[in-house]
C-alpha cells in the first residue's frame, strides 16, 4: 500500500442473528427472490449475483423491539415497484405489520419472522 492510499473494504456479507435460520432463509428467498445457497447447521445463506445475506441461530437470541427502545439491532431498506403489494406479500410469507407507522406513506414498517424491522420503500425514491 502506497502512503498516501487509504485500506477500503467491501462488504462481503450481511448477517442476521436469528432463532431459526430456515424459516428466516425461506422468508428472506420469499421476498427477494433469492436462492438458498447453503442451510444447515443452524445456518443458512442466500447468494445473488455476488451479493450474499446470512442467517445464523443463535442460542441466547433475543427479539428486537419495535418501535426502537434500545434493542433495534439493525434494519433492512427494501425498495418495491409496488409497496402496499410487497408488504401484503410479506405478511403472506409470515411477516407482521406493527402499529407505529412513522413513515407515513413513504414507507412501510413490518417485522420479519424473528422480529427484525424492516422497511419497504418506493423503488424510484432511490434513483
Amino acid at each position: 500500500m502506497t502512503e498516501n492510499a487509504t485500506p477500503t473494504a467491501a462488504i462481503g456479507m450481511v448477517s442476521i442473528d436469528c432463532d431459526d435460520a430456515a424459516t428466516m432463509a425461506t422468508f428472506y428467498s420469499a421476498v427477494l427472490g433469492w436462492p438458498i445457497a447453503y442451510q444447515g447447521d443452524g445456518y443458512a445463506m442466500l447468494q445473488q449475483d455476488g451479493r450474499r445475506l446470512g442467517f445464523g441461530q443463535t442460542p441466547d437470541y433475543r427479539r428486537p423491539s419495535w418501535p426502537d427502545d434500545g434493542h433495534k439491532q439493525f434494519h433492512l431498506d427494501l425498495a418495491a415497484t409496488d409497496v402496499e403489494a410487497t408488504a401484503a406479500r410479506c405478511v403472506e410469507l409470515g411477516a407482521t405489520r406493527p402499529e407505529e407507522q412513522p413513515g407515513g406513506d413513504r414507507w412501510t414498517v413490518l417485522l420479519d419472522p424473528a422480529g427484525h424491522p424492516f422497511c419497504i420503500t418506493d423503488l424510484a425514491n432511490w434513483g
